[in-house]
């Protein structure tokens, strides 16, 4: 089967082709293979030696990814210890504010107000008012 023949053939019937191709090679291969025992040995040799190397360089990047979820899992770990520390002084702080408050509002209340203290709507008296009331 030729490459030229497969021009004038349709998807499905050049899928077919390629197919039978497979099939005829796989068959050539597999009775080289059987017609010669040193052969099947290496063919073995060969197979799990590329089957190691593909799967040795996938658990690298599988272990390389863990590591990485390991590393993303404790520093989010830590930033949420962090928070629930932040958050309890900032409620402690709130606590204690509030408790101030409260504290002097309540003072203030027990404040008398002293009767001849000058009222802040009424004359301000400058120092020179003060000398021009004395010399008189």
């Amino acid at each position: 089967m030729s490459i030229l023949k497969t021009r004038g053939l349709s998807r499905n019937d050049r899928q077919a082709e390629i197919e039978g191709s497979i099939r005829e090679l796989v068959r050539r291969e597999n009775t080289a293979i059987q017609e010669a025992p040193g052969m099947r040995e290496q063919a073995t040799d060969d197979l799990a030696s590329l089957v190691h190397r593909v799967s040795g360089e996938s658990t690298r990047e599988i272990d390389y990814l863990i590591e990485g979820l390991k590393g993303l899992r404790k520093k989010l770990d830590d930033d949420g210890r962090r928070v629930q520390r932040e958050i309890a002084e900032y409620t402690s702080l709130s606590q204690s504010v509030i408790q101030l408050t409260k504290i002097v509002s309540e003072g203030m209340t027990h404040v008398k107000t002293v009767p001849d203290a000058p009222n802040i709507g009424g004359e301000a008296h400058s120092p020179a008012d003060l000398r021009f009331e004395e010399e008189a």
